[in-house]
């Protein structure tokens, strides 16, 4: 019995292993510019910030974050001949973040630009492949590509098929299993 389970026990610590908190299989830039375009812009210069609204889209190098409404932070002025860089962005409303080999979703979501960590919060979910992830909060770091998902005290997953399911702050998921020749 016993020899029977181990080979199940090993590929699903494996997959613990690849998804949870080891690095991704391609290291993001997070030197490369940040590309966006949204339905509107409201430049609030006095404040250092931008509001990006209606089908938000961001790119950098491989990373692309969607969501309905982000406010990206920056540092410097917007005049001619002048670059601000963004320090920060927060977004919510159906955020995804997908990179070459994972998808995130949630409902809010914060790259904090300096510290290259993207977090996400709320029903959040990830996907690698077959396998899925559920839990409160994921935090994302883009040097390392190393992603750790816990149940925070949000209290709320994103199921398989999209509906939010309450799981008392624990982290669920679903591996998939290789097939036997």
């Amino acid at each position: 019995m016993i020899r029977h389970a181990l080979p199940g026990l090993v590929a699903t610590i494996g997959f613990l292993a690849t998804l949870g908190s080891a690095p991704a299989q391609t290291r993001h830039d997070s030197t490369a510019p940040i590309d966006f375009s949204a339905n509107a812009i409201e430049l609030q210069d006095r404040a250092n910030r931008a509001v990006l609204t209606g089908g938000v889209t961001i790119r950098q190098s491989t990373m692309t974050l969607t969501a309905d409404r982000v406010v990206v932070a920056y540092v410097g002025q917007i005049t001619e001949g002048a670059s601000p860089q963004a320090s920060r962005m927060d977004a919510t409303g159906n955020v995804t973040v997908t990179r070459p080999d994972q998808t995130a979703k949630s409902r809010f979501a914060v790259y904090d630009v300096n510290r290259r960590v993207v977090t996400m919060i709320g029903g959040v979910q990830l996907t690698q492949g077959a396998n899925t992830l559920t839990g409160g909060r994921l935090s994302i770091d883009l040097d390392t590509g190393r992603a750790t998902i816990d149940g925070s005290g949000v209290g709320t997953t994103r199921a398989p098929d999209g509906t939010v399911q309450q799981s008392g702050g624990r982290v669920t998921g679903r591996f998939s299993v290789p097939k036997r020749n």
